[in-house]
C-alpha cells in the first residue's frame, strides 16, 4: 500500500511540476485522441487510401488540424483544462461503442440516447466499458488537471487562441486543396470515415441535436384525419372489434424461420394461419426514430422528427372515427405517439413471474390482456410495444426454460462469447417473441364475442457482428440490411375477415412483395375500414384484397 501510495505522489508531481502553454496542451491531447481513440478510422482510411500514403497522411494532417482549430476555441486558461477533460472522457466513451461495437455516434443515436431508460442503458455499462473508460478517459483526465497552466498577460491569452484558429483552418484548408478533387469524392462516397472520426462524430452530432431539441421546442401538434369515419363494415347486430397491433423491438427478418432462417424460431406460428410479409423496409435503426416514424402518415424519405411531433398520428385517426385506442408498454415508452390516447406501463404487478431481473419480459402482457378483454363493449385497437430482442443482454428477454439454441451468450460482453453464442441468444429472443405472438394469437380466437385481428411488426433490426457490427443504430446510409429488414406478420380471425370482407388468399399472395414502414398507417386504415382523406390506397396492401370492392373507398 506504501508504494502504491508512493507511485501515485511521484505521478502526479511530476506532472504538476510540469508547466505548458494552453496552445501546447491542445496539440498534446488532440495528438493522443489521435492515436488512442480512433482504431476505426484509423482502419477505414488505410483500406479508403490503400496504395496513396501520401495523401491519407495529407488528409489525416487535415483533419488533425481542423481538431486544433476547433479546440482552440476553449484555448484560453481558465477554460482548456475543464473543456480537455471532458473530450479526453468523452471520447473514452464513444470510442468504445465505436471500436468495439461498431455503433456512430450521430444525431439520431444522441436523440435515442436521451430518451432511453436506465433500465435499458445500464446493460451497455459493463466491466469492458468502465474499464475501457477509466483508462483512456478518465486517468488521461487526471493528468490534464494535473498539469499547470503557463499564464501570459491578457492580450496575449487572447491573442494566441485566435492566432491558433486561423492558422489552423488555413493549414487544413490548404492540406485539402492539395488534392481536393480525391478528398471531396471520398468524404462525399465513404460517410463512414467521418462518422467514425472520434470526437468529431459526437461533438457535431450534438449540436445537431442540440439545435434540432431547440427548433422543435414549441411546436404544436397538427391534427390529422378529423374527417375519419367508421366504414360499411362496421353494420349493426355485429361483435365488437379487437385488433392488437404489436410494436416489435429489434427483431431482424432474416432470422424468423418463416422468411426462410435456418433454425426453427418460429414453431409456433408456423403451426397458426398467419401470413409473414418477408421484405419489409424499417423507416429507421433505431426506436427512437422508427417508432414515431412508422405510426406516422410520412413516408421514410418525407418523414422528420420535427414532422413527427408536430402531427398527430394514426392513433388519433382511431380515435376521431370512434374506436377506443390504448397503448401497452414493456420497454422504452410510446415516445409521444400516444400522447392522446390511454396508455400504460407493464411492472411486476402485472405479472412478477415475467419481471424477476428487475425488466419484464413479455409475457408480462398476457394476464393483462385476458382480463382486458373480458371488459370490451366497443370497438378497439390495442398496441403491444414489445422489449422483444433488444441487447445487448438478449438473455434477459427469455425466460431460462425457453433457451432452445445453446450454448448462448449470457453477458453484455460480446468479446466474452464466439459468434455462434451470440447468435444462439439473439434467437432464442425470435423464438420467445414467437412464443408470445402465438399465445396472443390463440388467446383472441378463442374470443367468441369478439371480432379479432392482430398485426405484427419490428421497428428496426440488429446487427450480430457481421461486418464488425453490433446491436443498431447505424445511419441509414450505411446500415445493413440486418438493420433494416424488419418481420410483418398478420393473422386475421373467421369473424374478422367475414366482418371486414377481406381475402386472405389474395394477401397471402403479396407476402413476397416489397413493403415498407411506409405502408403500415394506410394498411391499418384499411384493414379497420376506416375512411378518411389521409389514407393512400396506394400504399394499403389490403385495398385489392377486399372481397366486396365496395368496401374499398380512398
Amino acid at each position: 500500500m506504501t508504494l502504491l501510495t508512493n507511485l501515485k505522489t511521484q505521478f502526479f508531481t511530476f506532472f504538476s511540476a510540469h508547466k505548458i502553454s494552453p496552445f501546447g496542451l491542445i496539440l498534446l491531447t488532440v495528438l493522443f485522441l489521435f492515436s488512442v481513440d480512433n482504431t476505426t478510422f484509423w482502419s477505414l482510411g488505410g483500406s479508403i487510401f490503400h496504395g496513396h500514403p501520401l495523401s491519407f497522411a495529407g488528409f489525416l494532417l487535415a483533419v488533425y488540424f481542423l481538431t486544433v482549430a476547433a479546440f482552440s476555441l476553449f484555448g484560453f486558461v481558465w477554460t482548456v483544462k475543464p473543456f480537455l477533460m471532458f473530450i479526453v472522457i468523452l471520447s473514452a466513451v464513444t470510442s468504445y461503442y465505436m471500436d468495439r461495437l461498431g455503433v456512430v455516434i450521430d444525431r439520431d443515436m444522441i436523440q435515442n440516447v436521451m430518451v432511453t431508460t436506465v433500465a435499458e442503458s445500464k446493460h451497455l455499462v459493463t466491466v469492458g466499458f468502465v474499464t475501457h473508460v477509466v483508462l483512456y478517459g478518465v486517468l488521461p483526465a487526471a493528468v490534464i488537471a494535473c498539469v499547470k497552466i503557463k499564464r501570459h498577460g491578457l492580450v496575449r491569452s487572447v491573442a494566441v487562441p485566435v492566432l491558433t484558429f486561423g492558422v489552423s483552418m488555413a493549414l487544413a484548408a490548404g492540406l485539402l486543396m492539395a488534392d481536393l478533387k480525391s478528398y471531396s469524392s471520398i468524404l462525399r462516397e465513404r460517410k463512414d470515415l467521418m462518422g467514425s472520426y472520434q470526437p468529431g462524430m459526437p461533438l457535431v452530432s450534438a449540436i445537431r441535436y442540440a439545435k434540432l431539441m431547440t427548433r422543435t421546442a414549441n411546436l404544436k401538434v397538427v391534427a390529422i384525419g378529423e374527417d375519419a369515419t367508421k366504414g360499411a363494415a362496421y353494420a349493426a347486430d355485429r361483435k365488437p372489434v379487437l385488433t392488437i397491433v404489436v410494436a416489435g423491438e429489434t427483431a431482424r427478418s432474416q432470422n424468423f424461420s418463416l422468411n426462410g432462417y435456418e433454425k426453427d424460431t418460429n414453431p409456433r406460428l408456423a403451426q397458426l394461419p398467419v401470413i409473414s410479409f418477408a421484405d419489409v423496409n424499417s423507416c429507421g435503426t433505431a426506436t427512437a426514430v422508427s417508432l414515431p416514424c412508422m405510426f406516422s402518415k410520412f413516408t421514410r424519405d418525407a418523414y422528420s422528427y420535427e414532422k413527427g411531433i408536430s402531427h398527430q398520428n394514426v392513433l388519433d385517426i382511431f380515435d376521431h372515427a370512434g374506436l377506443h385506442v390504448e397503448w401497452w408498454d414493456n420497454n422504452t415508452g410510446h415516445k409521444g405517439i400516444a400522447d392522446r390516447v390511454g396508455s400504460r406501463m407493464m411492472t411486476a404487478a402485472d405479472g412478477a413471474e415475467f419481471c424477476t431481473s428487475g425488466e419484464c419480459t413479455d409475457g408480462v402482457f398476457m394476464r393483462a390482456l385476458a382480463e382486458y378483454a373480458q371488459t370490451i363493449t366497443r370497438d378497439t385497437v390495442l398496441v403491444l410495444h414489445h422489449i422483444g430482442s433488444h441487447g445487448p443482454t438478449y438473455y434477459l428477454r427469455y425466460p431460462d426454460e425457453f433457451e432452445r439454441f445453446k450454448p448462448a451468450c449470457r453477458t453484455a460482453e460480446f468479446k466474452n462469447c464466439t459468434a455462434g453464442e451470440i447468435a444462439n441468444s439473439y434467437d432464442n429472443t425470435i423464438a420467445y417473441t414467437d412464443e408470445i405472438l402465438a399465445q396472443t394469437i390463440e388467446f383472441l380466437n378463442g374470443q367468441t364475442h369478439l371480432s379479432t385481428a392482430l398485426v405484427y411488426v419490428s421497428d428496426h433490426g440488429e446487427s450480430l457482428g457481421e461486418g464488425g457490427l453490433y446491436l443498431h443504430g447505424s445511419p441509414y446510409f450505411m446500415a445493413p440490411a440486418y438493420q433494416t429488414k424488419v418481420p410483418m406478420i398478420l393473422w386475421l380471425s373467421q369473424a374478422f375477415q367475414e366482418q371486414f370482407e377481406i381475402d386472405q388468399a389474395c394477401l397471402v399472395d403479396q407476402k413476397d412483395t416489397t413493403l415498407s414502414h411506409d405502408n403500415l398507417f394506410h394498411s391499418l386504415l384499411g384493414m379497420m375500414d376506416i375512411q378518411t382523406s389521409e389514407k393512400d390506397s396506394a400504399l394499403d396492401i389490403f385495398a385489392s384484397c377486399r372481397s366486396n370492392m365496395k368496401l374499398v373507398q380512398k
